[in-house]
């Protein structure tokens, strides 16, 4: 398709947008795949191949590895995390399983002591610090958001496993079978492509979020400030280049798509085949249903993705999502057989991103 026309920029601008891209599937292939507005603060045109950090939309790509090594037989979602790192089942983690990293249920959704986002970028530092910790509530009793920490756990649950790092392995196992531009960790040779993000308004006002508020001592509070972000850092080589899981992904919304197409077709698109339709069918099972206490509303999960986040997104039967801090959006449909994709630059200050990307995925339910 080609780029959006002038007169559809204006629109895009008049709506919030700078740039952005969106794309759907149906029975794997592409019946939606747009993008347009401007790449950059120059007015440098959103290309077909523009790439964007989607933040935390890279969760379903660490996830989709996650459910790839458990259907092969490699991975037991009810297995204890220290089964395949013996080091994590310090200060009382050795009943901490895997399927609860899975559901943000795990205890860890922050870094104590606190950390930097340098310190961030070293995979094995950081790893040390996830297992030295003490859960912060009872593991599998209650959702709290691990924005960062669930892919850096995931990351290293891999890594055991299978003795390479999740952006290699999701390259080699996943990105590259499908023919999907998407980067876990994206090398210097594609920053020419890599949107400028605009970094959200914050308001200061007071403590709260989600519309709810939170004291300064409050597990949400240390979550967030455990390893503080100015949404300014992918701008940079040193985020770009590190492996980051839970969000440092670079892609677009054709990338995003096409790998959910093949989760949405039981697990085969296009005669590549990443596992199973029951192995894809796992992500739907419930694991958790409570109010978030990071993100301070309602969150049901699954194995990997989202079945409910507050009013403001429900799923139904075979149907999952997560999406990314600005706004960037990912959707399955099992039983339709659908993914759809949205990414943007210009970032939404919510957490729980903003209206544009939930709009395509309910005008898409309304077609069908």
């Amino acid at each position: 398709m080609e780029p959006a026309s002038p007169a559809s920029r204006q629109c895009a601008t008049r709506s919030r947008e700078i740039g952005a891209a969106a794309a759907i599937t149906v029975d794997g292939e592409f019946v939606v795949d747009i993008w347009g507005g401007d790449a950059d603060s120059e007015g440098t045109p959103w290309q077909r191949d523009t790439i964007v950090n989607v933040y935390s939309t890279t969760k379903t790509m660490a996830a989709a590895c996650m459910l790839v090594l458990a259907d092969r037989g490699e991975l037991d979602f009810d297995a204890p995390v220290a089964r395949y790192w013996p080091e994590f089942a310090q200060n009382g983690k050795d009943g901490v399983l895997v399927r609860h990293v899975m559901a943000h249920t795990a205890g860890l959704p922050g870094f104590d002591p606190p950390i930097t986002t340098d310190q961030l970028y070293d995979l094995d530092f950081v790893a040390a610090n996830l297992a030295a910790q003490a859960p912060w509530w009872e593991p599998g009793t209650a959702p709290g958001y691990h924005a960062i920490s669930q892919g850096n756990l995931q990351g290293e649950i891999l890594y055991r496993i299978t003795g390479q790092r999740m952006a290699d392995w999701f390259r080699t196992e996943v990105a590259e079978p499908l023919g999907a531009d998407f980067w876990i960790s994206l090398p210097a040779s594609e920053d020419h492509r890599v949107a400028e993000l605009v970094p959200p308004v914050f308001s200061r006002e007071e403590l709260t979020i989600n519309g709810v508020e939170v004291s300064a001592d409050s597990i949400a509070v240390k979550a967030i400030l455990s390893v503080p972000m100015t949404a300014t850092e992918p701008a940079t080589r040193e985020w770009r280049a590190a492996e980051i899981p839970a969000a440092g992904g670079f892609g677009n919304a054709r990338s995003i798509a096409r790998i959910h197409a093949a989760l949405a077709c039981g697990g085969t698109v296009d005669g590549v085949r990443l596992l199973s339709e029951a192995g894809a069918r796992r992500a739907l099972e419930e694991q958790t249903d409570g109010i978030d206490q990071v993100l301070m509303v309602r969150l049901r999960h699954g194995l990997g993705f989202g079945l409910q986040l507050g009013d403001e997104f429900t799923t139904e039967p075979g149907q999952m999502f997560w999406g990314g801090w600005g706004g960037s959006l990912a959707a399955v449909d099992l039983d339709a057989r659908m993914s759809v994709a949205y990414v943007m630059n210009r970032m939404d200050a919510e957490l729980m991103g903003d209206i544009r990307g939930r709009r395509i995925v309910d005008a898409v339910r309304t077609c069908l």
